[in-house]
Order: structure tokens, then sequence, then C-alpha cells
């Protein structure tokens, strides 16, 4: 899959705009690329057959899938996608993870086989659908996995339904709208349904849409979330029970500085660990900063990720080195 003919132009005549096109591209262009021999991995059986369906969430049909058994004793991960993208565009993710629990992926609000719900959606309306689609499913508790959208979607889920979630895995997103660059920002706000013609993310849509024509909401409904401030409180952030893991790139859209704090807030940066030189238990909160990668770049990390995330699920210690006691 070639690069976005736009894109070529919007950058040299906006780059800021490009850069925020960029950003909001859809895993499925990162997920066709070649990736690097240790990357490639074979996808697991268990990944390849999913249930779907949709839940009805206050007259909303929300789109799902299920990859394994519910049924099973291991706690299922829910997986929330990123802007103008769908659950299937997490595939990358999804078929790492089935193969050792059950995995759960919705289409958002105004994406893929969801298609358009009306005018603009938050935060706290995609969290509330997530959870009642949990509840369709009869699943009590869940792990999250968000990336971009999907991360501070799984934050809104972790503040509101701390009873329906487990450990969270925020990639590369913000728990405020100051957690992102503003030069993407501000691109985000001059977007128009007009730079996205040809693009994957508009093919994707219009496949996967029950709204096909509906794109133009959506362009208008991510302009909206991305410019309307929200904040959760460093108090509500310390208050969320379960674990949090924080996964961004050195060169992403979320800023560092916002990620580390994120990391401190939900238990990280222990002093006495630190003074110690090494683990006797999990940790409650673990960081993750992916050398030479970008906001999209992550999406071509799932091997990684997993390989990272996967421990955290299981709530492993870290190993120690043979030698030093």
């Amino acid at each position: 899959m070639t690069a976005f003919p736009p894109l070529q132009i919007l950058r040299r005549r906006h780059p800021g705009i490009a850069a925020a096109l960029a950003l909001l591209a859809s895993a499925a262009v990162v997920a066709a690329q070649p990736q690097p021999a240790y990357a490639q991995q074979p996808a697991p059986a268990a990944a390849s057959a999913a249930k779907t369906g949709h839940a009805t969430v206050n007259g909303v049909r929300i789109a799902y899938a299920v990859h394994g058994d519910l049924a099973s004793k291991q706690t299922p991960l829910l997986v929330l996608h990123g802007a103008f993208m769908s659950g299937e565009a997490m595939a990358p993710f999804v078929n790492l993870f089935a193969a050792s629990r059950p995995v759960i992926t919705i289409d958002a609000r105004g994406h893929g086989r969801t298609g358009k719900v009306g005018g603009a959606f938050s935060y706290e309306q995609m969290a509330d659908d997530a959870v009642a689609v949990l509840a369709s499913l009869r699943v009590e508790r869940a792990d999250v996995l968000g990336y971009s959208m999907g991360g501070s979607t799984a934050i809104a889920m972790a503040v509101r339904h701390p009873e329906r979630v487990g450990k969270q895995v925020v990639i590369s997103g913000a728990a405020s709208l100051d957690g992102w660059v503003p030069e993407v920002l501000e691109g985000i706000a001059k977007m128009t349904p007009e730079m996205f013609a040809g693009t994957p993310m508009e093919t994707e849509y219009k496949r996967l849409s029950p709204t096909p024509d509906a794109f133009p909401d959506l362009v208008a409904a991510i302009k909206h979330i991305d410019g309307t401030p929200f904040a959760y409180s460093d108090a509500q952030l310390r208050a969320i029970p379960g674990k949090t893991m924080v996964v961004l790139g050195d060169a992403d859209g979320m800023t560092l500085e916002h990620a580390i704090k994120l990391f401190k807030l939900r238990g990280g940066g222990d002093i006495a660990t630190a003074t110690q030189g090494f683990m006797t238990a999990a940790p409650k909160a673990r960081l993750s900063v992916l050398p030479a990668t970008s906001h999209i770049g992550v999406m071509a990390e799932a091997a990684t990720i997993a390989a990272q995330v996967i421990p955290f699920l299981d709530d492993a210690t870290p190993p120690m080195p043979a030698g030093f006691f």
C-alpha cells in the first residue's frame, strides 16, 4: 500500500495538518507493511475465528467481536482502537494476545461497523459504551488495552467504572487534552473531509460502515473531541485501583512529560525499589518508551509491545539476573 498522495502535497503546503493526518492514519496501512524479522510471528489459530455482534447502548448499536472463549478462567482483554480505525484494525495486537486469553474488540461510536450514531461524542460516552458491551457479554471485569483515542477511553473507563476494569494498558493515549503536542492539535483543528479523499482511512470506513456516506461526520466528531478540553485530576488517577502500564514512542504525539506524569500518578517511580535495586513483587505501574517510534509507528511494534504487556497482564515479577547475589 503506497503513501497517501494528499499527504505528499500537504507536507509542502501545510506541514501541521499533514502531521495531524499522519498521526490519525489507519493502522491497516502499518499492518500491511513488511515488519522486521524480530517482529514476525505467526498469528495464533485462536485469533482467526471471532464471534461478532452488536450491543444496544442507549439506542445505539455498538459493534463488537470476541476472539476466544469468554467462559474460560482467563481475564478477558478489551482492545480499544484509535481515531478513524476499527476493532479489525487492531488485529496486530489481537492476534498476539488471543493465544493466551480471550480478546474483545469494539468499533467505537462513529467508527467501523458501528457507523454514524449522531453528533459529537466524548471519552466518557465511549467508556460507558465499552462497559455496556462488557455487560451484554456477561463479562464482569476485563483488562483494557487502548491505543491513542482508545488509550484515553481506557483511562475514562478506569475512572468511571473502576469495578469493571482490571489492569489498563494505555498506548499513546492521554489523560488530558494538554498531554498532546500542541502542533498536532492545531493540525487536527484544520482537517477537512476532502483531505482524506482516497486514503486508507476513508476507504476502510466506507468498506466497514453501515453508513458509508457519513465519513464527513466522523471527521467533524474527531475534530470536536480533539478540540474540547478534558482532564482527569491527579486525585482521580491515583484512585484507580487496577495496575497501569503506559506505552508510547519517543517521537509520539503524546508528550513524554505527560506519560511520565501518568506513570508516577499510577504508582511508578517507587523510591524504595530504586534504592533497593531489584524488585521482589510485580510493580503497580510500568512504563515503556519505544525508541525511534512515532505515534503511527507504535502500531508496527505490536510484537514488541505484546512481549512487554503479557507479563504485566499476568502480574509477573520482573526476573532477577543470575550472579548478582
